[in-house]
C-alpha cells in the first residue's frame, strides 16, 4: 500500500508542478474518458480519485457518471500529455464549441384533433421531453400547466434556481431546468473566445436571454396558445406536436457564445438521471465537418441516452445544398433534416417597368404603399464589402432615399438592413447568391425589405445595370396558405452522403423546418439584434433546428402511445412511413435545383405522424447490434469502450456492415470494379401490428441495377413475431451510371394490404479508404 500513496503523492507533486510552472494562458478544456472500473478502493468516489491522480479540485468542471465515465478539466498541454499516459485512461479530447442549427407544421404532419396519433396518446402527457438549448422563457402561454395532471412520479430531476429564475417558474409543464456553464466559462478565462457570462445581455440560469430554446421547446412540446402571430404574421393557434409532454430545460448554450461539448455531456449525465424519455439537441458541429463517433460528445452522450431507452433526436446541420454537409450521424442518433410548409410570407418586388419579382418577408411595419424609390446596387463598384451591406461599407451620398440591393451572405440577413437604414436607405432588396439558388426564408425586417432567389436577382441587378434611373417598390402580402408543392427540401437542409461511414445513409427523414411559428422570448427582439427593441410572444424562424423538436415531439407522441418500444423502433416507424409526394401528389422537389429531391436530400422521406403511429413492421437495434456495428466499421475494444461505458468484445468473424438492422440500405461498391459485383444485405423485421400478417415485398430498383428479396413473403403468426429476409443488390458497371449526386436510388417495401414499410435502397462507387 506505501508504494502506491507514494506514487500518488509523485503523481500529484508532479501535476501541481507542472500547474504553476506552465503558462496559464495555455490551458484548455479537455473532456477525459476513464475507465471507471480502474478506481483503487482507497477512494471512496470517482472525484476523489481524480483530484488525486489527475489534477486539483480546482481545474475540474464536470464529473461524469451516467453516459460516460471521466470528467472535464482546465489543463496545459503538458498536464494533457501526462493525464494521457495514465493506464486507466481511454482517451482525452479538447473542448469544442458547437452551434444552434438555427402553426400549421402540426396539422401538416397528418396531425389533427380528436383522431389518429393525438387521441390515443393522450397528447403525450406521460412523458418528458428534455431539451439542450438557450433555456426557455417560462412565463410564455405556450407552456402553461393548466389542465394538466400530476408530474410523472419517475421523475427525478431539479429546478435550478438562478438569475431572474425561480423555483416558481417550474410548473406541471416545465418539470425541471438545469443550466450547464462551466465550460463555456473556463473557455473564455483562458484567451477564448468568449467573455464568460456577459451578465447584460444573459442570465446565469435556465431562463432564455436568446429565444432560440424557447423557441425548440414550445416547437416540441408547446400548449395550445390563441390568437399567436408574429407581428400579425402566421396568425392563428400556435401549439406544439405533443402539446402535453412535459419539458425538462438543459441550458447548454448562451447567447452569441455557442455550447461547449463539456457543458453538453453534462447535461446528457444529469437528463439520463432525471429521468427524461426524449432529448432534443438542435446543435452542431456548424461547419459540416464530423468528428469520428469516439471523439464527439454529443454522439457519446447520445449513445448513453439511447442504451438506457432514451430517444434522441438531431438537427442535420443548415450546410447544404452542399453534398455530404449532412452532420450528427451516429446511427443511434435519428438525424433530422428540414422541408418547406404549405405555409409562405410572399412579397413582391415592382420595377419602374412593371416587372414584378416575387420573393418573402416578415416585414410589419408601415409599408411603402406602392412609392415608387429610386434603385442601387452599391455592388457596381466592384467593393465586396459594400455588395454585402456590410457595417460602414455604404455611402450615406449615394444611398439616401433609395432602396437598396444587398448580396447574402458574411453578415446576418437582417443586419444588412439595418445598415441600410443607417445610411438612409428606406428599403432593401436581399439576392440570393449561387450558392443559395432560390431557396428563401422570412425575416422580421426592421426596414422594408424583400428576400429573393438568385435569379431574380440576377434580373433586377441586369435591369437596373441597363437603366441606371430605375425605380422601385416592394409590395408586402402577409401570410398565404395552401401553397403548393410543399413539403419542398429546404436549401440549406445538410445533404448526404454520409461523411463519416456511407453505409448508413442520413439524414434519416425531414420534417418542418422553414419558417416557423413558436414562442420566443422577452429578451430581445424577434430578429434577435441588439437594436431590435420590439417585444415578441412568438418569432418565426428557419433551419434544421426547427425541424429536430418535431421529430422529438412526435417520439413523445409514439412513446406514450407505445411505451414498449425501443429508440430504434420509434425510428423506424417514422422512416418506414414516411411521406415522398407532396401536396401535389408528385415526387418531392429540391428547393435550391427546382428538380425532384433523392434519399441523400431527405432521407426516408418527410415524416407523417399518422402512418407512424402504426407502422406494421419496425426494423429494432439492441445495444448489442451497435457494438457489432463499431467492431464492423473497425473500431477497437478500447475505442468502442469510449463510447459505450462497458468494456466489450468484438466477435471472432468481424461483423458486415451490410447487416447492421437499418431501415434503410446503402450499398457501396468499389469505383475500380469491372464486370458483375454483388452485395447481400441481412434485415429483421418485428411485427408490430395483427398477429397473422402476411407480407409480400415489393421492389422498385434503382436505374441499371437488380434486386433481389429472399424470402419474397413473410408469414408472421404469435409464435414468429421476428421475421429476417436477405437483400441482394447486383450491378454490372457497363449498365451503371450514376446521377448527378453519384448515386441511384431506389426502394424495397413490404405490404400487406394494409401497411406498406418501406425503405430506401442507395448504390454508389466509392473510392476505399
Amino acid at each position: 500500500m506505501p508504494s502506491l500513496y507514494l506514487q500518488l503523492f509523485l503523481l500529484t507533486a508532479l501535476l501541481v508542478i507542472a500547474q504553476v510552472s506552465a503558462d496559464d494562458r495555455t490551458a484548455k478544456t479537455y473532456i477525459v474518458r476513464v475507465d471507471s472500473e480502474s478506481k483503487p478502493s482507497v477512494f471512496p468516489t470517482h472525484f476523489h480519485w481524480y483530484t488525486a491522480e489527475f489534477t486539483e479540485p480546482t481545474a475540474i468542471l464536470h464529473v461524469y457518471d451516467t453516459v460516460f465515465h471521466g470528467f472535464s478539466a482546465v489543463l496545459t498541454p503538458f498536464q494533457a500529455a501526462s493525464v494521457l499516459k495514465h493506464p486507466s485512461v481511454l482517451a482525452a479530447f479538447e473542448d469544442r464549441r458547437r452551434e444552434l442549427h438555427t402553426t400549421r407544421s402540426p396539422q401538416f404532419l397528418g396531425l389533427r384533433n380528436q383522431h389518429g396519433l393525438w387521441s390515443e396518446s393522450d397528447y403525450g402527457s406521460d412523458v418528458i421531453i428534455g431539451i439542450f438549448d438557450t433555456g426557455i422563457w417560462p412565463e410564455r402561454r405556450s407552456f402553461s400547466d393548466l389542465n394538466l395532471g400530476p408530474v410523472p412520479k419517475r421523475w427525478r430531476g431539479v429546478c435550478e434556481v438562478g438569475v431572474k429564475f425561480s423555483s416558481k417558474n417550474c410548473n406541471r409543464k416545465i418539470v425541471g431546468a438545469r443550466y450547464f456553464s462551466k465550460g463555456h466559462e473556463a473557455a473564455s478565462g483562458f484567451g477564448g473566445i468568449v467573455g464568460g457570462i456577459n451578465d447584460t445581455v444573459e442570465f446565469k440560469s435556465p431562463r432564455d436571454a436568446d429565444g432560440h430554446g424557447t423557441h425548440t421547446a414550445s416547437t416540441a412540446a408547446g400548449r395550445h396558445a390563441f390568437k399567436s402571430s408574429m407581428e400579425g404574421y402566421a396568425s392563428g393557434i400556435a401549439k406544439g406536436v405533443a402539446p402535453k409532454a412535459r419539458l425538462a430545460v438543459y441550458k447548454v448554450c448562451w447567447r452569441s457564445a455557442g455550447c461547449f461539448d463539456s457543458d453538453i455531456l453534462a447535461a446528457f449525465d444529469a437528463a439520463v438521471n432525471d429521468g427524461v424519455d426524449v432529448i432534443s439537441i438542435s446543435i452542431g458541429g456548424g461547419e459540416g465537418i464530423s468528428s469520428p463517433y469516439y471523439l464527439d460528445p454529443i454522439a457519446i452522450g447520445a449513445y448513453g441516452a439511447v442504451s438506457r431507452g432514451v430517444f434522441v433526436s438531431s438537427s442535420a446541420g443548415n450546410d447544404g445544398p452542399n453534398g455530404m454537409s449532412v452532420t450528427n450521424l451516429a446511427p443511434w442518433l435519428t438525424t433530422v433534416g428540414a422541408g418547406t410548409i404549405d405555409r409562405n410570407f410572399p412579397a413582391d418586388v415592382i420595377l419602374s417597368d412593371g416587372s414584378k419579382f416575387s420573393g418573402v418577408s416578415l416585414y410589419s411595419g408601415e409599408p411603402l404603399n406602392g412609392k415608387m424609390y429610386p434603385l442601387i446596387y452599391p455592388g457596381k463598384s466592384g467593393i465586396l464589402s459594400a455588395s454585402l451591406c456590410m457595417e460602414n461599407s455604404l455611402d450615406p451620398n449615394l444611398v439616401k432615399g433609395k432602396i437598396v440591393i444587398c448580396d447574402r451572405g458574411s453578415s446576418p440577413r437582417v443586419a444588412k438592413g439595418l445598415v441600410v437604414k443607417k445610411a438612409g436607405g428606406v428599403g432593401m432588396i436581399l439576392a440570393n447568391g449561387a450558392s443559395n439558388g432560390e431557396g428563401l426564408v422570412g425575416d422580421a425586417h426592421l426596414i422594408p425589405a424583400c428576400a429573393v432567389g438568385s435569379n431574380e436577382g440576377d434580373e433586377i441587378k441586369a435591369y437596373l445595370s441597363s437603366n441606371p434611373k430605375a425605380t422601385a417598390t416592394i409590395n408586402f402580402r402577409g401570410t398565404v396558405i395552401g401553397i403548393k408543392p410543399a413539403p419542398v427540401v429546404a436549401s440549406f437542409s445538410a445533404r448526404g452522403p454520409n461523411g463519416l461511414n456511407p453505409e448508413i445513409l442520413k439524414p434519416d427523414l425531414i420534417a418542418p423546418g422553414v419558417n416557423i411559428l413558436a414562442a420566443w422570448t422577452e429578451a430581445i427582439g424577434p430578429t434577435g439584434l441588439d437594436s431590435d427593441t420590439r417585444k415578441s410572444e412568438f418569432n418565426i424562424l428557419s433551419g434544421t433546428s426547427m425541424a429536430c423538436p418535431h421529430v422529438s415531439g412526435a417520439a413523445a407522441l409514439l412513446k406514450s402511445a407505445h411505451p414498449d418500444w425501443s429508440p430504434a423502433a420509434i425510428r423506424s416507424a417514422m422512416m418506414t412511413t414516411a411521406n415522398l409526394l407532396d401536396n401535389s401528389f408528385n415526387p418531392m422537389l429540391d428547393e435550391s435545383s427546382k428538380k425532384p429531391a433523392n434519399p441523400y436530400d431527405y432521407g426516408s422521406g418527410h415524416l407523417n405522424l399518422d402512418l407512424a403511429m402504426d407502422p406494421g413492421l419496425v426494423y429494432d437495434l439492441t445495444n448489442n447490434d451497435y457494438v457489432n456495428f463499431l467492431c464492423a466499421i473497425e473500431y477497437g475494444p478500447k475505442t468502442i469502450q469510449v463510447i459505450t461505458r462497458s468494456p466489450v468484445n468484438c466477435p471472432p468473424r468481424k461483423p458486415l456492415p451490410e447487416n447492421f438492422n437499418y431501415p434503410s440500405i446503402a450499398a457501396l461498391f468499389p469505383s475500380g470494379s469491372d464486370g458483375v459485383s454483388s452485395k447481400t444485405f441481412y434485415r429483421m423485421v418485428t411485427n408490430v401490428g395483427g398477429s397473422n400478417d402476411v407480407y409480400t415485398v415489393k421492389v422498385d430498383p434503382p436505374k441499371g441495377v437488380e434486386v433481389s428479396v429472399k424470402p419474397e413473403k413473410l408469414f408472421f403468426s404469435e409464435s414468429s413475431r421476428r421475421l429476417g429476409y436477405y437483400v441482394t443488390v447486383t450491378i454490372d458497371s457497363k449498365n451503371l451510371v450514376l446521377d448527378d449526386s453519384g448515386a441511384v436510388f431506389g426502394s424495397i417495401s413490404w405490404v400487406d394490404g394494409k401497411h406498406v414499410v418501406r425503405s430506401p435502397i442507395v448504390v454508389t462507387q466509392i473510392d476505399p479508404l
